[in-house]
């Protein structure tokens, strides 16, 4: 018994730069290296002001999320302080729309990678990579957490390696030092810097904060802590470190290359790069963009499996998904995470030429849904003074203006449309699943009176602030 804990004790011990670097490697993926490119098409070297937004936004959401954790680590994170804030239907609700969003971002991710990888096979046809890798993903969930942790370890070392990589090669090209098909110039001029307008920027915002994604999954992961109240600190050096990096690398991108010159269907650091006479760094590039790929991929796949694991264990999901087989593995749900990935693959090889982007738009929308949620439970929860309901509504407010921004470019709308299909069929099976909650509470109240504690479960009521239930427990604790 004493080796079954010391076990379980082992394997939550994660120290808070350990967290930082997993939210690393959570985030940094296609949204980035090839996302950015859709973000540059619709607004140009104005992109930069984006990212920063973003980078401000998200910061915000991550802000609240690392307070509650602090406060009240339990598992299930933003879902679980959805239900507390505002009832059942809000975590079921909340946890059905992120386990839509990572599905959707899984198909993204997919895509993205038979792309990156048909740069070197283009005979081999898209499905068969996005089969590859996801039998391959699905194998390294099976391996455990630890085994997880491991690869997005070694992940995050390897695509920050490639980041200063391009950083470095940039610079060199910049000064001179290494020549290309064009002299490197950043854009300053009102015209070619807002070449789309401010409705090119605007439209922008949401694969800008799309890149962010991953913040959500350190707060699942933060569990994991030594100490919980270090997770807001890990948070601000992923952050920090997010946003130098993708400003200071997109920045030089628009530099090396006109705006005009980037597309959709490849990454705009592989084509900052093949216009200078280094042969060999495109293919090592493309290589690191298959491994940011897979492993947000996996990580994405983490995240719905151990999302809708918790949504069973709360009766928010058939039972049959909660349970565990060998290695404390969740098949059944490991098995549906499967069949959604291969529903994501066929609607990704099926649809038009504009998939990814319709996609990631869908994708993010979904998440940022998710995002503005966490905002709203943090304002019913956190007892936050002035400062931080500033920061929390300019959250919203970023939030808003991204959401918003989808239906100023043609291509996004799409994408706005398919996330608006996600949330109606929720909304509807949320609806029928609350009438059947309440006829389970008038059957539980004719039977016998409902102590206060089963009140407090069922009735839809205020919950108490992160304040106020810490005093409770310890009043608890101290009896």
């Amino acid at each position: 018994m004493e080796k079954k804990q010391t076990a379980e004790e082992d394997e939550k011990k994660l120290k808070w730069w350990q967290l930082s670097l997993l939210g690393v490697a959570f985030t940094i993926g296609t949204g980035y290296f090839l996302g950015s490119g859709l973000a540059i098409t619709m607004g140009g070297p104005a992109v930069l002001i984006s990212f920063v937004l973003a980078a401000i936004g998200t910061y915000m959401v991550f802000d609240v999320l690392a307070k509650m954790t602090a406060a009240d680590p339990v598992k299930g994170s933003f879902r679980s302080y959805a239900k507390k804030a505002y009832g059942r239907w809000a975590g079921f609700s909340s946890g059905w729309v992120y386990w839509s969003s990572e599905l959707l971002i899984m198909g993204s991710q997919l895509t993205a990678l038979s792309l990156f990888s048909r740069f070197w096979f283009p005979a081999v046809p898209m499905w068969g990579f996005a089969t590859g890798y996801g039998v391959l993903g699905l194998g390294i969930i099976m391996l455990g957490t630890k085994g997880f942790e491991r690869m997005e370890n070694l992940f995050a070392v390897i695509k920050i390696s490639a980041i200063v990589m391009f950083l470095v090669i940039a610079a060199l090209a910049l000064f001179g030092i290494i020549g290309g098909s064009r002299a490197p110039r950043f854009p300053v001029e009102a015209s070619t810097l807002f070449p789309a307008g401010a409705s090119g920027l605007w439209s922008s915002l949401i694969f800008a904060f799309y890149a962010f994604g991953g913040i959500e999954i350190m707060g699942l992961m933060a569990l994991r802590l030594q100490k919980p109240e270090e997770a807001p600190k890990a948070g601000k050096i992923m952050l920090l470190l997010l946003a130098v990096v993708y400003v200071l690398s997109i920045g030089l991108a628009v530099t090396l290359l006109p705006w005009s010159v980037f597309h959709t269907k490849e990454s705009p650091f592989v084509l900052a790069l093949s216009h200078y006479r280094l042969p060999f760094i495109p293919h090592v590039f493309n290589g690191v963009l298959i491994i940011a790929g897979f492993s947000t991929m996996v990580a994405s796949l983490f995240a719905v499996t151990t999302m809708l694991v918790t949504l069973a264990e709360d009766k928010d999901a058939p039972k049959l998904f909660a349970r565990r087989w060998k290695k404390n593995l969740p098949l059944p749900a490991l098995g549906l995470t499967a069949c959604g990935m291969t529903a994501s693959i066929l609607l990704a090889l099926l649809m038009p030429g504009g998939v990814y982007e319709y996609i990631t738009t869908a994708a993010g929308l979904l998440l940022l849904y998710n995002w503005l949620f966490i905002l709203i439970t943090a304002g019913k929860l956190l007892c936050l003074k002035a400062p931080g309901q500033a920061k929390r509504i300019t959250g919203i407010a970023l939030i808003l203006l991204a959401v918003s921004g989808t239906l100023a470019h043609h291509g996004s709308r799409p994408g706005f449309y398919v996330s608006l299909g996600f949330i109606g069929v929720i909304t509807l099976i949320t609806r029928m699943m609350s009438r059947k909650w309440k006829k389970a509470v008038d059957s539980s109240e004719g039977q016998e009176q409902v102590s206060p504690d089963a009140e407090e479960e069922w009735v839809f009521k205020p919950a108490l602030s992160m304040r106020e239930k810490t005093d409770v427990f310890f009043r608890k604790k101290s009896r």
